[in-house]
């Protein structure tokens, strides 16, 4: 029963990032540039992302490794809250004693997952959509230029097809030249 209601959970948790994308061939490109770099142009239907940087931060490791948490500079509510973990077991607490221990593993990995969001990095997912929003924007005016453009000709063959019908009904009417 607890496997069955597991392999239905993953199962569903693979579908949903699959319905959440708009289109799985379409390639991104995120480049991070400094200073006053040129961002790369996009080749062909290629989104190309570029995040800005200051240029000293060029040669310099990424914050997020640089800045590790030791135990000179972990501040007392940090090792208080650490000390009241050490005994947490049971519902919720993500542990493997206690009944129920494994409930909390989920929420936890929500809680990581959205820390990350908000952390101080870019975020490319953001930079991403308003690209796509800048490319939708073009295609109703691209649209409407080449819907002009074929109601344009369609209006020169009808004109045409009108002129031949005319000259068709023209020659029926004109009487035929006597004979010989």
């Amino acid at each position: 029963m607890r496997l069955t209601i597991a392999l239905s959970l993953a199962v569903l948790a693979g579908s949903v990032p699959a319905l959440a994308q708009d289109n799985p061939n379409e390639k991104v490109n995120a480049v991070i540039v400094y200073g006053d770099d040129e961002c790369p142009k996009p080749v062909g239907d290629e989104i190309t992302i570029c995040a800005r940087k200051e240029e000293k931060e060029r040669f310099r490791i990424p914050k997020g490794l640089r800045e590790t948490p030791s135990a000179t500079s972990e501040s007392w509510n940090s090792r208080v809250l650490a000390y009241e973990r050490v005994g947490k077991t049971g519902t919720m607490s993500c542990t493997p004693t206690g009944a129920g221990g494994w409930t909390g593993c989920s929420q936890r990995l929500i809680d990581q997952a959205y820390a990350e969001k908000q952390g101080e990095d870019m975020s490319f997912a953001k930079i991403i959509e308003e690209e796509r929003a800048k490319r939708t924007a073009t295609i109703d005016a691209d649209a409407a230029a080449t819907q002009a453009r074929v109601e344009a000709l369609e209006k020169e063959i009808e004109a045409k097809q009108r002129a031949e019908a005319e000259a068709a009904e023209a020659a029926k009417q004109a009487p035929a030249a006597p004979p010989k």
